[in-house]
């Protein structure tokens, strides 16, 4: 056997164990979710009964459930307003924190720290407690007469102010990769720039940020996957609640569970077009 057969053998065999893996425990339940959606599914005592409905689950999903449909609004705007304050957070921190300070460790720690403590009953506490939101808020703000003269706006302005202290608890590992990218950086260029007579606000704009776009496109991506996952996301909820209620059951859920899928990647697919930069990828390549 030549050489290359035989490399290509052995890596085959390396990752053949994943590869099954993927196969029996994910490829396999997602092809069964996907027909599940398609039937009304019940437990009984001689096992599991389908009854194939066709597209009946989703028609009722967007015609006869107006709190999925809220939800998905809901879900959507707070994407859309989420993501880039977390990620515009996390890289003002990161870019402070890759300076040269004293107690740079200890601040780095307490960054992270959340990411390890935060659970879903522990966000629900702080919640029930209004601890989630600017401190003294209330006092400056009525969410309802924000909703009332301001609409929409008013209630996405409402949402951010409510959530903003576990907007910033998102922020641990998003900072972290972003100090990685920066550390990354070759400084002979921005050497080159200052004898050049850029200033540092002119070398983050034209050096840092486009650099940067890869690291920006990492962090969206994970942003949107663990707020999407979150145990306290109402449309995870509602699917988990969907699927043990008996008027509903498992290929209703499962409906539901493959329509907010689809929006996760076409919400995905959104950001990393925004977030795609040519000259970054050059600059990450040289």
């Amino acid at each position: 056997m030549k050489l290359k057969n035989k490399n290509a053998l052995m890596g085959i065999i390396f990752v053949s164990g994943w590869i099954i893996g993927f196969l029996v425990f994910t490829l396999v339940p997602i092809i069964r979710t996907i027909w599940f959606s398609f039937n009304n599914v019940k437990f009984t005592a001689n096992g599991i009964k389908e009854t194939y409905v066709g597209l009946l689950n989703y028609k009722n999903a967007f015609l006869l459930d107006p709190v999925f449909t809220d939800y998905i609004i809901e879900y959507i705007s707070q994407m859309l307003i989420f993501i880039p304050i977390i990620v515009t957070f996390s890289l003002i921190a990161a870019i402070m924190l890759n300076k040269k300070i004293k107690g740079k460790g200890f601040f780095r720690t307490i960054f992270f720290l959340p990411v390890i403590i935060t659970s879903g009953p522990v966000m629900q506490k702080l919640i029930e407690q209004n601890a989630t939101a600017l401190p003294g808020v209330y006092k400056y703000f009525s969410m309802e007469y924000l909703a009332k003269n301001f609409g929409i706006f008013g209630n996405l302005f409402g949402m951010v102010l409510n959530s903003f202290i576990m907007i910033l608890w998102f922020s641990g590992v998003q900072i972290l990769i972003f100090i990685a990218g920066l550390q990354k950086l070759d400084k002979s260029v921005y050497e080159a720039a200052s004898i050049d007579g850029a200033s540092k606000w002119q070398m983050f704009w034209k050096l840092t940020l486009p650099a940067l776009m890869p690291v920006i496109s990492i962090n969206v991506v994970y942003t949107l996957v663990t707020l999407s996952n979150f145990a306290l996301n109402h449309i995870v909820q509602k699917i988990s609640n969907d699927m043990y209620d008996i008027t509903k059951g498992i290929g209703y859920a499962t409906a539901l569970a493959i329509i907010y899928f689809i929006i996760i990647l076409i919400l995905l697919s959104v950001f990393l077009l925004i977030t795609k930069n040519k000259d970054g990828e050059k600059y990450a390549k040289n």
